[in-house]
């Protein structure tokens, strides 16, 4: 049985990345250069929007589960302690509706991802004018797809920006939460709390930046001043530390997340600019390794600082300082490259390696 479980998280978690890239490509196909920021920050609002009502929903339904496990195994010896219900519930009596948890959500997500997807491509596609002039009468190979990608400096350039960037960004996802119970001397509840905070700032970050940053500011400079003000909330994260007032580091996680927000938005749509319509698919999986790869270095390089610093400083406040300090110069460090990144001279040198000889 646990193999078996493992193999279907496994094909899950493959599924789900096999999706991801071709959606990320059909953006750069419905889109223009214009609007793409807009239409990223609806996405991508939408996903983490999702993401909540999901947590919410799932909390509601196993709390249920949970009633009706005790009224079910009432008669076995479901006890009550300090008003709390602890369950000591026979598995037969909560495998049915647990069972259907897992055929109503996965049913719920099929026909959801057939009503968002089925002739979007068809529809609103304008891959035919936004590719090579004259129409190639060879397909582009796999081989070609990677010959091109390589072929432009700015992939390798934007390619580090990247993992520099989500490095930095992710390094204090497995450490927020304990900052919050040793430094603050929040409970467990409490410190889980702690990213909602980050994501109610991630929200609107995501919204303000599609529909009024980018449009003003253009997307490098938008990723820019991402960059910077991450950098400075990181500051006031450890600052809050000081102060060891909770509602000062939820203060301070909205306002990092909202600076989050406006760096990621600016970046993904960027990345979407960097990108050739003929190979799409490629690049974006190109992007998406950079940020899975980025996202799995982080939480480890998060721990090994922490213990780093634990070992080096005497108190919590320094050592979680260490980790949120380096996230700062990291967020800096992207800027040079950042700096780098030329969007036109992308543009020309895949036109000309897409070009038939």
């Amino acid at each position: 049985m646990v193999a078996a479980l493992g193999a279907v998280l496994g094909f899950y978690g493959l599924a789900l990345s096999s999706s991801s890239t071709p959606f990320t490509a059909l953006l750069v196909d419905i889109s223009e250069e214009k609007s793409r920021s807009k239409i990223v920050a609806v996405v991508w609002s939408m996903l983490l929007f999702g993401v909540v009502i999901g947590g919410i929903s799932g909390s509601i339904f196993l709390k249920k589960v949970q009633q009706a496990g005790v009224v079910l195994g009432s008669n076995v010896g479901a006890m009550m302690s300090h008003g709390d219900k602890l369950l000591n519930t026979p598995l037969e009596n909560l495998q049915a509706p647990i069972n259907s948890l897992f055929l109503i959500v996965p049913a719920i997500a099929f026909g959801l991802g057939l009503l968002g997807t089925i002739g979007i491509e068809r529809k609103y596609s304008r891959f035919n004018r936004r590719s090579s002039s004259k129409p190639r009468e060879d397909q582009i190979t796999f081989k070609e797809s990677l010959k091109i990608v390589t072929t432009s400096r700015q992939t390798a350039i934007f390619f580090t920006f990247l993992v520099i960037f989500t490095v930095s960004l992710f390094m204090q996802e497995a450490v927020l939460e304990p900052y919050g119970g040793e430094v603050f001397g929040m409970s467990i509840g409490e410190s889980t709390l702690l990213n909602s905070y980050w994501g109610m700032g991630v929200l609107v970050g995501y919204s303000a930046t599609g529909f009024l940053v980018v449009p003003r500011l253009g997307k490098k400079n938008t990723s820019r001043l991402g960059c910077i003000l991450t950098a400075a909330c990181f500051f006031l994260i450890i600052l809050a530390g000081f102060t060891q007032q909770p509602n000062i580091l939820k203060y301070a996680l909205v306002l990092f997340g909202a600076a989050t927000g406006i760096g990621t938005i600016g970046a993904i749509s960027l990345m979407l600019d960097l990108t050739a319509a003929e190979t799409a698919g490629t690049f974006i999986g190109t992007w998406a390794l950079a940020q899975a790869m980025s996202r799995a270095i982080a939480t480890l390089l998060g721990g090994i600082v922490l213990d780093i610093g634990r070992a080096i400083f005497q108190t919590p406040l320094a050592a979680y300082s260490c980790v949120f300090a380096l996230q700062a110069v990291g967020m800096l460090c992207a800027i040079f490259f950042l700096n780098q990144v030329n969007v036109r001279e992308f543009k020309e040198n895949t036109k000309l390696a897409i070009a038939p000889s």
